[in-house]
């Protein structure tokens, strides 16, 4: 808790400190109102008392009852506000953190869970750091005075509270042993839970299409019925110390009064007079010191779950990512060049090659495409440009220079990437296109127009009731998925940047679509270089290099007539999309 603590507080130390202070003055004050009862104990039993007396003792009572109560108003206020801060700064800690994590560490956290770390695991930190500030401060504070004002009031008093507490601690003691391994597991269980409920609501048609409804409901159901069961538990076990502190408070209360009585019953007059007004001062005192504890019992009950808590934020951020930034800014005398070398990848923990030995080089204004069969490494091989993931061995050159030593944002910079899945956010149509430009400024409605121009949305863009200024839902659930492709294509154009990036970017376009696009593509990037993985024949044939890879091995490189000619794997891939005279004309 101190560590992440430390990692986001600074000027917060004097919010604290300042909350220490007016708790210290609060709890002074409190512990100054049972000396004025006793006073007024006093003066109401000894001959000669004025009715002023008693009036001033009184107002000097409520004074201290009502800056009692200030103090306690900016306790409040100041814990409130610390407590926000720091969840604040954790929450946007944890969010540019995993920003800036790569896809394997990604993958090591599922979804659900960061997101459920991002906002239950940081509110559980912000209810105690705002419980603990005006209790845990208190507590402690309170206690002490308090049984140093009743230390000298009677022995017999202060072992029955000393009894009492340590009858309360034990049954906090054991409570904390059953709830807190509980604690732990529930936190687990919500990301579960987390985790169905998403995946039900991404997944909504394909599930009502398979009528599987009732199989999702029983997914949820078993997940939730381990979690509830868990919190009934915890409940039920945590609900034992409301009972507990009825008996201890009112056991006390008996108990010394009792002695009282029986203290009272053996003294002579004057001593009565002072053995009655200890005996209202202890019971006053009695209560406050088992209410601190109370209280400090409690903060130590949402311990666990937060300590559960702390321990998943912090390994959040102890997580560094794999991929380190590089110190060169991007300034190069080429422009637009890739080149691999020798490339060969497997991912974390894998013992086979995705990619084996890749070795090519696109130079400026060239199209190189690539194809192969499902799971041949196309998609891994671009994704080594912007560094998703980093190369086993080998080199990606971009204009010369290893990715490796790019700062991230001048490697961007130079990159205009469409991925596989084509993902829209939620906005407009012209927020969406003119994403991420590298000026950090918006483009201007001309250029969003000619970017949806070239990618072929203008027809559909204009059709809508807004035009540019038309709302996208979150995901692009209001457009189709040849429309998302299309903005996501005009996306990459409005940023006008040296090479461009397709994975499978043209799969959900129709033919004549394709074949417009790429025309009107080629016009408006012939000075930038194109990678293109496909699917389709149609789409790379007209590309100036093909490469095709089989089972992550380059087993060809040419354009489309050489390895019609040369490369029986794409021969192969030809024919099955293609007539041979198709081909045969196509080339």
């Amino acid at each position: 808790m101190f560590r992440l603590f430390k990692r986001v507080v600074r000027t917060e130390a004097v919010f604290a400190l300042a909350c220490l202070l007016f708790t210290i003055i609060q709890v002074w004050l409190e512990l100054k109102i049972p000396d004025y009862m006793t006073n007024i104990t006093k003066l109401i039993q000894t001959e000669g008392s004025t009715i002023a007396e008693i009036i001033k003792t009184g107002g000097w009572m409520l004074l201290c009852a009502l800056l009692s109560l200030i103090c306690a108003v900016i306790v409040g206020y100041i814990s409130a506000t610390l407590s926000s801060r720091f969840s604040y700064k954790v929450r946007k800690r944890i969010f540019g953190q995993v920003e800036r994590y790569s896809l394997n560490e990604i993958k090591k956290f599922s979804t659900s869970s960061l997101i459920t770390r991002t906002t239950n695991d940081v509110s559980q930190i912000e209810v105690f750091i705002a419980m603990g500030l005006s209790g845990m401060l208190r507590s402690p504070v309170m206690a002490t005075l308090a049984i140093s004002k009743i230390l000298n009031k009677g022995l017999e008093w202060t072992v029955l509270v000393a009894l009492e507490v340590a009858f309360l601690l034990t049954i906090i003691t054991i409570i904390m042993i059953l709830v807190v391994p509980r604690f732990k597991i529930m936190q687990k269980l919500i990301d579960r839970v987390n985790g169905v409920t998403r995946e039900n609501l991404t997944g909504i048609r394909v599930i009502r299409a398979f009528n599987a409804e009732k199989y999702q409901l029983k997914r949820f159901e078993k997940e939730n019925n381990k979690l509830t069961g868990i919190q009934m538990f915890n409940h039920k076990i945590l609900s034992l110390i409301g009972p507990t502190m009825n008996v201890v408070m009112h056991s006390l209360t008996l108990g010394i009064y009792i002695i009282g009585a029986i203290l009272i019953s053996k003294a002579g007059m004057l001593d009565k007079i002072n053995l009655f007004s200890n005996m209202i001062v202890f019971s006053s005192y009695g209560m406050q010191v088992i209410m601190s504890f109370m209280m400090l019992s409690m903060i130590f009950m949402m311990w666990p779950r937060v300590s559960v808590s702390v321990g998943r934020i912090n390994e959040l951020l102890d997580t560094k990512t794999s991929i380190t930034e590089g110190s060169f800014d991007g300034k190069t005398e080429e422009s637009g060049t890739i080149e691999f070398k020798n490339v060969s990848f497997k991912y974390p923990d894998a013992d086979e090659y995705v990619l084996k030995d890749i070795s090519f080089k696109a130079n400026k204004g060239e199209t190189v495409a690539f194809i192969g069969s499902t799971g041949s490494g196309k998609s891994t091989l671009i994704n080594l440009i912007p560094r998703f993931y980093d190369v086993t061995d080998g080199e990606v050159l971009v204009d010369g220079v290893d990715v490796k030593e790019y700062k991230e944002e001048a490697l961007y910079n130079k990159l205009g990437y469409v991925s596989q899945k084509a993902f829209i956010f939620t906005g407009t149509v012209k927020d969406n296109v003119s994403f991420g430009k590298i000026n950090k400024h918006k483009a201007n409605m001309e250029k969003v127009k000619d970017a949806v121009k070239v990618a072929q949305g203008k027809e559909f863009v204009e059709k809508m009731d807004k035009q540019y200024n038309s709302h996208i839902a979150r995901g692009g659930t209001n457009i189709s998925g040849g429309q998302k492709q299309r903005l996501s294509i005009a996306r990459a154009i409005a940023r006008n940047p040296e090479i461009y990036i397709f994975d499978d970017s043209f799969s959900a376009l129709d033919y004549k679509t394709d074949a417009i696009l790429r025309k009107e593509l080629k016009k408006h990037t012939k000075d930038a270089t194109s990678l293109i993985v496909a699917q389709r024949i149609g789409t790379i044939m007209n590309a100036d290099k093909i490469i095709v890879l089989d089972r992550g091995e380059c087993v060809g490189i040419g354009t489309h007539k050489e390895l019609l000619n040369n490369c029986e794997v794409y021969k192969e891939i030809a024919l099955s999309q293609l007539s041979k005279e198709e081909l045969e004309n196509a080339a």
